[in-house]
């Protein structure tokens, strides 16, 4: 009897062949049934309807809504930042106290659960990824990858760098506010200096437009971009550049299922922080908790397996990289100078002189000759404004009237910067001068 083929319809046929002349014990032998199966049929008989299982307890109940909750939450989650069925068992232990439970029983019903409440949107396949032999401190992996947090209390895209050495899994984390060039050196160079040293082999890398100009073929040539050749030149770098496509996902695995795995374990839920330079802090402490994990098939540990292969990286170079761009832009009238599209306040006694700028990845720093103005937290995207509340007290000291609804103090107020202080400055300015009208 095929699979397909209902009870119905096997009473049906075995009716028919009897019919047709074929007998009871031929019947049986044809449909792979007891004599009790074909007597049913020929007797007439509709078969009866299967009983519903009775549902069993589980300790596991209790934690069901828990579960749902979790999984009906997922759908408004970034995409690679849903939970696993062992991030949500950690969850129940650790937020909920979940006692007499285990990861098994967790995944079986996240399993068949998880497409009830997500109908439409299945699970891609796996990535596969061809095991090879590694060297000790011979060879490394970089990518980027995106992650969202809550940052300042809004929902921001941020790009995570990770390098990773092949030998040991040792891996290194940064997150930056955009996955440019800046980023890119920069976040070589913290590795470079947590690690020790650099590969001595060859770092792989696929097409990162910070490296890479142009593409040559479908193999391993590549126009590479002015300052990557003079950086990687002055750390020692060998690059190894990966095929593109699918093809070359695959010759650097290692790092994809990195951040993969970084990126479900420390980035699920969302985490909410007030800065980046919070958010890398808490990436240090991950990555040196992580030197305690097993990578699977190893008797060791990461970080036993780095200390095999750290004294074999080659040494760091003595001289200094810089990794950040110049800028020379010029102050408007509302004091503000505009760098790769977003705008940045100075104080309002350089209006119309010609600064400096420094942009690094996360932030950039104003200067006046040698000497620093000030600095901000880089922006990322374009059309977007970081306005400091002191750069303009020198202009509202005139004009008061403009202070209530200037843009600087509404991002102080809900950055919460604004402070007794400035509230005490502005009362005495305002008895002082009045309420002179701001320009617009």
């Amino acid at each position: 009897m095929g699979k397909s083929q209902s009870k119905v319809d096997l009473y049906a046929a075995i009716r028919r062949d009897h019919r047709g002349g074929m007998s009871q014990r031929a019947l049986q032998r044809k449909y792979n049934v007891t004599w009790r199966t074909v007597r049913r049929a020929l007797d007439g008989q509709w078969p009866e309807p299967r009983k519903q299982q009775r549902h069993r307890e589980s300790r596991l109940d209790p934690y069901k809504p828990l579960i749902d909750g979790i999984l009906q939450a997922d759908l408004d989650a970034p995409a690679k930042q849903r939970h696993t069925a062992q991030r949500i068992f950690d969850r129940l232990v650790e937020e909920h106290g979940a006692s007499g439970i285990s990861y098994p029983m967790v995944r079986t019903y996240v399993k068949d659960r998880r497409p009830q409440i997500r109908r439409n949107a299945g699970i891609g396949p796996q990535a596969m990824f061809v095991p090879q032999s590694h060297p000790p401190g011979a060879e490394a992996e970089v990518d980027f990858g995106e992650i969202h947090v809550l940052l300042a209390g809004e929902l921001t895209r941020l790009y995570l760098f990770s390098l990773r050495l092949s030998y040991s899994g040792k891996a290194v984390h940064r997150v930056f506010a955009t996955a440019g060039q800046e980023a890119f050196f920069e976040g070589h160079v913290h590795a470079f200096r947590v690690l020790g040293g650099v590969p001595r082999v060859h770092i792989r890398y696929d097409n990162l437009r910070a490296a890479v100009e142009r593409v040559l073929g479908f193999y391993r040539g590549r126009v590479e971009t002015d300052r990557w050749t003079a950086f990687r030149s002055h750390w020692g770098i060998e690059p190894f550049y990966c095929r593109p496509g699918i093809e070359g996902a695959h010759e650097k695995g290692g790092v994809e299922g990195q951040i993969g795995y970084f990126r479900r374990n420390h980035f699920v839920p969302v985490p909410e922080v007030a800065s980046l330079t919070e958010l890398n802090a808490m990436v240090d402490q991950w990555d040196q908790a992580d030197e305690a994990r097993r990578l699977r098939g190893r008797t060791r540990t990461i970080g036993d397996y780095f200390a095999d292969e750290q004294h074999l990286l080659r040494p760091l170079p003595t001289e200094p990289f810089e990794t950040g761009r110049w800028f020379t832009p010029r102050v408007n009238r509302f004091s503000q100078i505009s760098v790769r599209g977003n705008l940045y306040s100075v104080p309002v006694r350089f209006i119309g002189r010609q600064l400096r700028v420094l942009l690094h990845a996360n932030d950039l720093v104003v200067y006046d000759g040698r000497q620093v103005v000030t600095r901000h937290e880089r922006l990322g995207g374009r059309n977007g404004s970081c306005l400091v509340l002191d750069h303009y007290l020198e202009a509202l000291l005139r004009k008061p009237g403009a202070f209530p609804g200037s843009t600087a103090l509404e991002q102080a107020r809900s950055a919460g910067r604004f402070t007794p202080v400035h509230d005490k400055w502005w009362t005495a300015a305002k008895a002082a001068h009045g309420d002179a009208a701001g320009g617009s």
